[in-house]
């Protein structure tokens, strides 16, 4: 598997994956979506689908990793670092591709985000901030608590990942997208996709409140950047300061989950 076929592989799946979040944020979000209001549950979902879509067009190329927190994971169990950096590389771009994707999808619906007052009863419909679409935002703005939400929720991905994809666990290999026939069981078939699919649900359902569970450092950073520059109406800030937590406790969570798969099994 060649840096160029890795390299491309991840930006497809990880533009993939964030297309369909921050799509389905966007949709729930925005004033004139057909899907606003429509709660926590239709995002965990978005975003479950989203890695199904996106690990599997990837696999094929590179694996379909699309998280440096799995990246990191698979390289701590099994010794191989030398593509890490190819990998971190095209997830970050697939991001920010994938957060261009999402605002021109939902261009309309961005413009019309102003303050617009009613004609006949009074009524005032607020501009809404945009940053949540694209990154995460705590609910209660507790750096410790936030650090150790975001990194236990890791491990809660990379842990079951690891015993999920079994043998075929390789950083420059199939990762967690096996190529349909090229092993055996769940894992020949690709069907560990699915279950990682689901897993990413149930951690949205379960372990998202807090944060908004980036448990992916491309995830955030790379729409967070592209939202810094976006044109929008009202868009709010970007929230640097909170920035740091959502990648470096996913990659502390990738890192923490090898090592306990290592040690237990």
């Amino acid at each position: 598997m060649s840096n160029v076929d890795i390299f491309v592989g991840e930006i497809i799946g990880t533009a993939i994956l964030i297309l369909f979040g921050a799509g389905v944020c966007a949709a729930v979000t925005l004033r004139f979506s057909k899907a606003r209001a429509s709660g926590w549950i239709v995002i965990a979902f978005g975003w479950g689908f989203g890695v199904l879509a996106g690990a599997y067009t990837a696999a094929p190329l590179s694996g379909g990793h699309i998280n440096p927190a799995v990246t990191l994971g698979l390289a701590v169990d099994t010794g191989v670092w030398d593509k890490v950096w190819v990998y971190l590389l095209g997830q970050i771009v697939g991001a920010m591709l994938g957060a261009i994707l999402a605002y021109l999808l939902y261009f309309a619906q961005f413009r019309a985000n102003v303050r617009q007052t009613g004609t006949t009863d009074g009524t005032v419909d607020e501009a809404v901030p945009t940053l949540g679409i694209f990154s995460t935002i705590p609910e209660i703005r507790n750096p410790v608590a936030n650090l150790m939400t975001e990194i236990l929720a890791t491990i809660a991905l990379v842990l079951p990942i690891l015993a999920l994809v079994g043998d075929d666990r390789v950083v420059q290999g199939v990762g967690i997208g096996p190529i349909p026939g090229e092993g055996a069981g769940i894992y020949g078939s690709g069907i560990s996709i699915l279950l990682v699919s689901l897993l990413v649900v149930g951690i949205g359902l379960s372990l998202g409140g807090p944060t908004g569970y980036a448990i992916n450092p491309a995830r955030d950073l790379g729409p967070r950047i592209v939202h810094q520059f976006l044109p929008i109406p009202n868009k709010g800030t970007s929230d640097w300061g909170y920035a740091w937590i959502p990648v470096v406790g996913p990659a502390v969570g990738g890192i923490l989950g090898a090592l306990i798969y290592n040690a237990a099994f």
